[in-house]
């Protein structure tokens, strides 16, 4: 149990690390970095049994990528030499929040210790939500304003909305998934509809379109995979719904596109300097095919887009390939296969028979799925804040499929006997009506 409650703590402080700093005492280690020993502790200290034996199903491509993010800081430091403790620190940031994959598949817990820290995730992805969804309120949802924006436990601004708006969005198809899979559980289905409902209205209150865009197109993957028909009746009441948002979301999503006074439609300023960075980061890509190095995207792209210097790129995808170069962004690419693997491995862990396996597998295949178009529009992949309970999940489904799969986790399917065995077994004459369809024992 002590273990369990230590293995909790991560969950609960790092995506809420911002209401919980405080000073440890001792030189060199923040709460942060304390958080994580204790994890480790707990890990090394575990009862020999419930192992996983083996490599992970992560772990090939987790490595190779940690090792691309390894090269990168060598990169750098080659090309475009800077603060090496920044860079060092920096680089320990990015190797970090991953290494909690690791943690949590050999965490030591069964299965019903697993379930809970799960659920725990699912909770506290809620209580953030509900953080989200009291600014939102005490804002006024009336007219789209820039700063008055919600952004939950992640920042004290509005500059944070955006990654606020990726979290909640990508946790919300494992709520989504429990509603409409999880059968014979009244319960958990009300709670997980809650749970859709907060995140709804977090994700609405940070005024981030792009996760507006993320919820809508995974409630569409999970309603096309629970009933066609059932998703295209929502589809279509869904169309005379907008109506019904308030003024400032709609307004919001209205602004991608905007008429000039000469009548003319054209993308808004966010949007456009978007594709403006991107279009400069190829051309920096065509002159260093290998990468620049991580970090330093933001100190070459003013060279290529000089209307944004020190800009971020705005989208994952594109600064791999700038700073590591294919073969970085290959080792991403893995990393999400991997990922989609392991998803699988869980929604076949526990048989056709579990309702449970099949809601969180389903669930979890599409929050990968949300957490890497989040990554089309910006960057969170590397913070921490959004992504360590991402890893977390990532380690626990993993031990909770190893630990499905073994016969005694199995629910067992009601057996039904043959009833022509039940009457030779009470009329032993009849056996004789089909010989050799009954054994004589």
């Amino acid at each position: 149990m002590l273990r369990l409650l230590i293995l909790a703590i991560p969950i609960v402080f790092i995506p809420n690390a911002l209401h919980m700093s405080f000073e440890t005492g001792i030189p060199g280690l923040n709460i942060t970095n304390l958080v994580f020993l204790l994890a480790v502790i707990a890990v090394v200290l575990k009862s020999p049994g419930n192992r996983i034996h083996g490599w992970g199903e992560l772990t090939p491509a987790l490595l190779a990528y940690l090792a691309m993010l390894a090269i990168g800081f060598a990169m750098a430091q080659f090309m475009a030499p800077a603060n090496v403790s920044e860079d060092i620190t920096k680089l320990k940031d990015f190797s970090l929040y991953p290494l909690l994959y690791f943690i949590y598949r050999r965490s030591g817990l069964d299965l019903r210790q697993t379930r809970w820290l799960i659920i725990l995730v699912m909770v506290v992805a809620a209580v953030a939500g509900l953080e989200a969804v009291r600014e939102g309120l005490d804002y006024g949802f009336g007219h789209y304003v820039e700063t008055r924006r919600a952004s939950g436990p992640f920042g004290v601004n509005y500059a944070n909305a955006n990654r606020a708006g990726v979290f909640y969005a990508m946790f919300m198809p494992m709520f989504i998934a429990m509603a409409l899979f999880f059968r014979g559980q009244k319960l958990w289905r009300i709670a997980a509809i809650v749970g859709c409902i907060i995140l709804t209205l977090a994700i609405m209150a940070t005024y981030s379109r792009q996760s507006y865009a993320i919820a809508l197109f995974g409630l569409s993957l999970l309603l096309l995979r629970r009933n066609l028909v059932l998703a295209l009746l929502i589809a279509l009441l869904a169309l005379p719904a907008v109506s019904l948002l308030p003024e400032s979301v709609t307004q919001r999503v209205v602004e991608t596109e905007q008429t000039t006074a000469a009548g003319n439609e054209e993308l808004d300023v966010s949007t456009a300097s978007r594709f403006e960075i991107w279009a400069g980061a190829a051309k920096m890509w065509q002159d260093h095919p290998m990468g620049v190095g991580l970090r330093r995207f933001a100190t070459y792209i003013g060279r290529y887009a000089p209307d944004h210097p020190n800009m971020d790129a705005h989208n994952y995808y594109v600064l791999v390939m700038s700073e590591l170069g294919p073969i970085g962004l290959a080792a991403l690419a893995w990393l999400l296969w991997r990922m989609l693997r392991l998803a699988g491995k869980v929604r076949r862990s526990a048989g056709p028979v579990s309702a449970e396996g099949k809601a969180l597998g389903i669930g979890f295949t599409v929050a990968i799925i949300a957490m890497a178009i989040g990554n089309l529009y910006g960057s969170p992949f590397t913070e921490g804040s959004v992504m360590a309970n991402f890893w977390i999940l990532c380690g626990l489904m993993e031990r909770y499929a190893a630990l499905s799969a073994q016969p005694a986790a199995r629910p067992k399917a009601q057996s039904v006997e043959d009833p022509y065995v039940a009457i030779s077994r009470r009329f032993p004459l009849a056996a004789r009506i089909a010989p050799g369809r009954v054994r004589d024992d």
